[in-house]
Formats: C-alpha cells, structure tokens, sequence
C-alpha cells in the first residue's frame, strides 16, 4: 500500500431511521424542533478521500441529499443491507452514469444483492431499452477486505434482529448502522478506534436496533476515541442528549462532516 489523500472526512447524508424526522403526521416536541439537528434523512454517509468518494447506502433521499451536500461524483457504492431506507435511491444514480460515462461498481453481501436485483429488476434486464437505468457493476463481498475505488475497506458482520447486516471499517474509522448486537468476533475488529458510528435508535428497548443506552455501553467496551450515533428517531432531542452525553460521545445529524485520519487509507 502507498500513498494516501491530502484530506479524509466522512459526511453524514443522513442520521434518521426507516421513517425520517419529523415524522409524517407526527406533531411530538422532537419533529416540530426549529433545531436543524433534529431534522434527519435516511441513513447514509459519503467518505471523502481526496478526490475519491465512496457513499454508503442509497436511502430513498439521496436525490436530494446529493444536490444538498453538493456530490457531483461516485466513485463506488457500499450497501450495509437490503432494507428500504438503504436501497431506494438507487435509481438516482443515473445522472452519474451520464457524467462519469462508466458504469459504477456497487458492494453488497450476496444475500442483499438479490434483493436489489429482485426490487430493481429493469436495472439488471439486459434485454434492449429506450430508457435510462443506472449502469452498475455488482461485486458481492464477505468477511474479507477488499479493494474499493483503491481503499482498503473490511466488511464487519453485525446481527439486525434476527438478520445480518454489514458495517465496514475502513483505517482507523468504522460506520455501523442498523444493529441490535455486535458478535464478539466482530468487537475484536473494532477496539479503539478512531471513529466509530453506532446504531442508537432511542431509550426504549427495540427488537432490532441498539438503544443509546446499549451504545454506551458499546462504547465502553471498543474504546473508540470519537463515537457518533445514528439512525436516531424522534424519540431523541438532539440538544437535551447530546448534553447527557460522555465528552467523546456525539449525536450525529445530517450535514455533519468529521475529519479522519489518513492512516490505512492510503492508494492499494
């Protein structure tokens, strides 16, 4: 490995869960909040290392999180798993295809990808078409690193209820979203990190998510320097938590943008 980026940061598209916030009909304190933090798309992020930029789920926002945060460019497309706050978007993807004049290669674990395939089905018929449809180059990957865009990137399995779903690590930083446990074999690839972004729907118990309790408690135990929750739903306040938080410890929210270490990022 050689070489590395004159700047790495990671954008937060998107802090919200399934629904977003505020919630369609929903008057509660959090989803009429005039704080901008307690507004929240669905989940996704952009890694920006240099030139490269590699975007982490397509949530059925990211049209408009791509004109919003200005991304004029694709280079790769991660897919944590196949749910539909995390694939909807993919048809945005054209306008890309029309500038970058290639086709993009999209990651995903096997079982993910034949949902996307099934939900997108008109984007993988080969057969002749007068309309556009994202060109995409499908790569399924599984326990081991691999190359994405030139950045080493690792897929970490993580249990989303009864399913599996994956967060990636990448150098010194990983994203995790959408999880209820984290297997230990999986903890030991995640020890004192960096940056580290976990799942902290709310307080109350769910069968598929962590609570911002549990990922205290996560915290704890990996000793990440920097920890940032996510997939937050209008339980949570974005101010009156954050201020109960230890002081490494944040609420991410949409627009967030964290510089990272260049260290294990560098060009493969």
């Amino acid at each position: 490995m050689s070489g590395g980026f004159e700047h790495a940061s990671i954008l937060v598209l998107g802090s919200g869960t399934s629904v977003g916030v505020p919630m369609i009909g929903c008057r509660c304190r959090v989803c009429t909040s005039s704080d901008p933090r307690d507004k929240r798309l669905r989940p996704s992020v952009l890694l920006r290392l240099g030139e490269k930029r590699i975007l982490i789920d397509t949530s059925p926002d990211f049209r408009y999180q791509a004109l919003r945060y200005g991304i004029e460019r694709l280079d790769a497309i991660l897919y944590t798993h196949s749910h539909a706050d995390h694939i909807l978007g993919l048809d945005d993807v054209r306008p890309f295809n029309f500038m970058q004049r290639h086709d993009i290669p999209i990651y995903t674990s096997a079982e993910s990808l034949e949902v996307i395939e099934r939900t997108f089905q008109y984007v993988f018929d080969a057969s002749p078409t007068q309309s556009s449809r994202p060109r995409l180059t499908p790569h399924i990957f599984d326990d081991r690193s691999m190359d994405v865009a030139g950045v080493p990137i690792l897929p970490v399995r993580i249990c989303h209820g009864h399913g599996t779903v994956y967060g990636f690590k990448f150098g010194d930083c990983a994203y995790l979203t959408d999880h209820s446990e984290i297997p230990p074999e999986s903890q030991e690839k995640l020890t004192g990190l960096d940056v580290l972004f976990l799942d902290a729907l709310r307080h109350n118990p769910h069968p598929t998510h962590s609570t911002v309790e549990e990922s205290l408690r996560t915290v704890e135990r990996l000793k990440p320097k920097r920890a940032y929750f996510t997939h937050i739903s209008h339980d949570l306040l974005h101010a009156a938590v954050e201020a109960q938080l230890p002081s490494n410890v944040h609420i991410a929210y949409d627009g967030l943008e964290i510089p990272i270490e260049q260290a294990g990022l560098g060009c493969v």
